[in-house]
């Protein structure tokens, strides 16, 4: 084949990418749109107080119109899905595990199934987060949507269970669960918190502040002992980077009266059941809550020593249990539900995330806005990590969104720095010196076109 013919076939290949690459942005814009959709189903749950609509499945269809948006411009989907990265295939080998684990279950095997099955939109969400999001505007949408449900979520269960002890069932889902409602609540402040940071519109900082506040609120309400323990650790780390390296320091006054305030005026039976941890009375709610929980625990111990490697299947803790509870530790509840592998598995992909924000740390010259939700990435993994000794997280989606986070930050810093070199290339002179010398340097033989 002649120089010529080669020239052309590489033009009209150039033109064809363009075109399919034109083409593919209403997909991606749509796929898009339908993730945010998941995002809005997951963490509001309209399902749960709206009547009619538990008959709709809405986070699959959602998460299913983004995916088959997704695949519908598949151009250059292929390439995007060779650089996930590892934690990536961590979460997707831990899931195989436990769909193992559920066809094996000695405990119940249809249970354990439909359970892993709805668990592992997981690992869709986290590619569709990595592939769609390519920029920092479409981040900050994507955790401005998990935000801010959350927090109409909150105002929610405080107009509807005002009356109703610790917002117990005021929600369903999810939020069923006093200390689930809480650790969800930890989960995202830091979030509300960089928005509140980063916003320059009084009206959306008056806002974010108010969203914070009605959040704490019902976080004392819930006289949850996990969620405040967690909200203290997450607290301090986000005082850290937001009040100490942000240098702004009337965050920490603020917090101090707020936490004061909030205290004295709906933390009574937050106190009463730290008091009734030492307390040995009988009929003592929250002391038998303790003893309880102890009990579960060592039911784990004794289940994985028995099934080490497989587990007893995703969610069968509670049959296994004898009294029909969950073991109020995650890793217990991956590690005996899933197995020691999939408990394995399990911390590599959170590793992976406080590996994805210490390279971030490590970086000169970050933008600000990258510094500051990266440390609210932080503050929200540390809440975690502390949550889960004291909560059966395994299966919640916040945690998973954290980490999928710090993978899509990570990947926009590394795309900045190598978009540097090119932009240095697009000036006339430096385009000319590169078809003279080649990108080696060295001068190139001149072409010869027949005629």
């Amino acid at each position: 084949m002649s120089t010529l013919q080669q020239n052309g076939l590489a033009i009209g290949r150039r033109r064809w990418l363009r075109s399919a690459a034109v083409a593919s942005k209403p997909r991606a814009g749509t796929a898009f749109f339908f993730l945010c959709a998941f995002f809005v189903v997951y963490c509001i749950r309209p399902e749960d107080w709206i009547p009619g609509l538990k008959l709709i499945p809405l986070a699959k269809l959602s998460a299913g119109g983004a995916l088959i948006a997704l695949l519908a411009g598949a151009g250059s989907l292929q390439k995007k899905l060779q650089g996930l990265p590892r934690e990536a295939k961590f979460l997707f080998a831990m899931i195989l595990l436990l769909f193992l684990s559920a066809f094996l279950s000695p405990v119940w095997k249809g249970g354990a199934v439909g359970h892993t099955i709805d668990f592992a939109k997981v690992i869709v969400v986290f590619v569709l987060l990595f592939v769609l999001v390519t920029d920092i505007e479409k981040l900050r949408r994507i955790i401005f949507v998990q935000s801010a449900s959350v927090v109409v979520l909150t105002a929610i269960s405080l107009i509807k269970g005002h009356d109703r002890p610790r917002l117990e069932g005021v929600i369903g889902g999810i939020y069923s669960n006093p200390n689930d409602l809480a650790f969800a609540i930890v989960l995202c402040i830091p979030f509300c918190l960089a928005f509140l940071v980063t916003s320059k519109n009084v009206l959306w900082k008056l806002l974010w502040a108010s969203g914070i506040l009605v959040m704490l609120v019902a976080l004392f309400l819930t006289a949850s002992r996990a969620g405040f323990i967690d909200l203290i650790i997450s607290g301090t780390v986000c005082l850290w980077h937001f009040g100490v390296r942000g240098k702004r320091y009337y965050l920490i006054v603020i917090t101090a009266l707020l936490g004061t305030v909030l205290m004295v005026s709906a933390g009574k039976k937050l106190v009463q059941r730290f008091e009734a941890i030492s307390e040995q009375g009988e009929g003592d709610s929250a002391h038998g809550s303790y003893e309880a929980r102890k009990y579960l625990m060592l039911k784990a111990i004794e289940g994985i020593e028995h099934y080490p490697i497989l587990g007893i299947g995703a969610n069968n803790f509670t049959n296994y249990s004898g009294i029909w509870h969950e073991v109020h530790m995650t890793y217990l509840e991956i590690a005996v539900e899933g197995g020691i592998p999939s408990l394995i598995l399990y911390l590599l992909f959170f590793g992976c995330g406080f590996r994805n924000l210490r390279l971030l740390r490590k970086r000169k010259n970050l933008p600000l806005e990258y510094q500051v939700f990266a440390g609210a990435m932080h503050a929200s993994l540390i809440g975690f990590v502390v949550g889960a000794l004291f909560g059966p997280e395994a299966y919640h989606l916040f945690p998973y969104f954290a980490v999928a986070y710090t993978s899509v930050l990570l990947a926009l810093v590394n795309r900045m720095d190598d978009s540097a070199v090119p932009e240095a290339v697009t000036r006339p002179v430096h385009r000319r010196r590169m078809r003279i010398y080649g990108a080696d340097g060295k001068r190139q033989p001149p072409v010869t076109v027949p005629r």
